[in-house]
C-alpha cells in the first residue's frame, strides 16, 4: 500500500491523554509520530470564581465551550446540565465532543474554528437580555466576549482549567531531530509553540524549529510561528482533520 507520509517523522505537540487521535491518524497514512507533549492541561488557580458560576448555571442563556478541553472539563465539573440551557462550540471540534457528550442541538460555524466564525452565525447576531457563560482555560482572546456583550448579552467565565509547561526532556527528541527523525512539526496553539521553543531550552535546539515544515490549524497560529522565525508555517484547515489534509497535501508536492 502506497502511503502518502511513509516513514516520516511528524512531532506530535498534543497535551497528554489529547495526543492519541492525532497520533492514530498519523499512523495510518504511514507517518512516525514522535511524541512531545508542549501543554498540561491543570485544574484552574481561582476555583472559587469557578464555584460561583455553576452555582448560578440555570440562570443563563447560552453556554459557549472554545475548545474540546473546555468542554471535558466544564461537564466535569457543572454537574446535572439545566433544562432549556443551549450549548454552543467555537468550532466542529467543540461541537462534536459536546455531542459526544449527550448534548442536543448544538450551535457551531459549519466552517473555521474561531471566535470570528461563531461570531458570524446569525443566532448571536442580537443577544439583549441574554445571559452567556463561556467555558474555557484561564487567559485567552477576549474578542468572544466583549462582541456579544456589545451586542447586549451580560457574559461571565468559567475558566475550568488552565495551560501550563510540561515537564519534558528535550534531549531524546533533538537527538532524533538531529538525526534525521523529524520532517515536520503539528502544533494546535501559539502557547504551545511558545512551550515548545522553551521546552527545547536554546537557540541551537531553536533552529531545529525554524527550519522544520511547521503546520498549525489556523492563520493566527502560522503567522505567530512566523514571527518566532519559522521559516516555513503552513496554516491548514481547522482541527487535527486539516493538519492531516495539509500534511498530505504538502509533501506530495514537496
Amino acid at each position: 500500500m502506497n502511503l502518502p507520509l511513509a516513514g516520516m517523522g511528524v512531532l506530535n505537540t498534543r497535551p497528554v491523554g489529547q495526543a492519541a487521535s492525532l497520533t492514530a491518524g498519523l499512523r495510518a497514512l504511514g507517518a512516525e509520530p514522535v511524541l512531545f507533549p508542549t501543554l498540561a492541561i491543570l485544574p484552574p488557580l481561582d476555583t472559587h470564581t469557578l464555584r460561583q458560576r455553576l452555582a448560578t448555571l440555570a440562570t443563563y442563556h447560552l453556554a459557549i465551550f472554545v475548545s474540546p478541553t473546555a468542554v471535558e472539563r466544564g461537564l466535569a465539573v457543572a454537574g446535572p446540565w439545566p433544562t432549556g440551557l443551549s450549548v454552543a462550540g467555537v468550532g466542529q471540534g467543540s461541537a462534536a465532543a459536546l455531542r459526544a457528550a449527550g448534548c442536543e442541538n448544538v450551535l457551531a460555524p459549519e466552517d473555521g474554528a474561531d471566535s470570528e466564525h461563531l461570531l458570524a452565525l446569525p443566532e448571536l447576531a442580537d443577544l439583549h437580555g441574554r445571559r452567556v457563560l463561556i467555558f474555557r482555560g484561564e487567559g485567552g482572546r477576549e474578542l468572544l466576549a466583549e462582541t456579544l456583550s456589545a451586542r447586549g448579552a451580560q457574559v461571565d467565565y468559567a475558566e475550568c482549567y488552565r495551560r501550563g509547561l510540561p515537564e519534558s526532556d528535550p534531549a531524546p527528541v533533538c537527538d532524533s531531530w538531529r538525526r534525521g527523525g523529524i520532517q515536520a512539526v503539528t502544533v494546535l496553539s501559539s502557547q504551545g509553540l511558545d512551550n515548545l521553543f522553551t521546552l527545547l531550552k536554546g537557540e541551537d535546539n531553536a533552529d531545529l524549529i525554524r527550519t522544520t515544515p511547521l503546520f498549525a490549524p489556523h492563520p493566527r497560529i502560522a503567522e505567530h510561528a512566523r514571527g518566532l522565525g519559522v521559516a516555513t508555517a503552513i496554516a491548514t484547515a481547522p482541527g487535527e482533520a486539516g493538519l492531516l489534509r495539509g500534511l498530505v497535501e504538502y509533501f506530495a508536492h514537496g
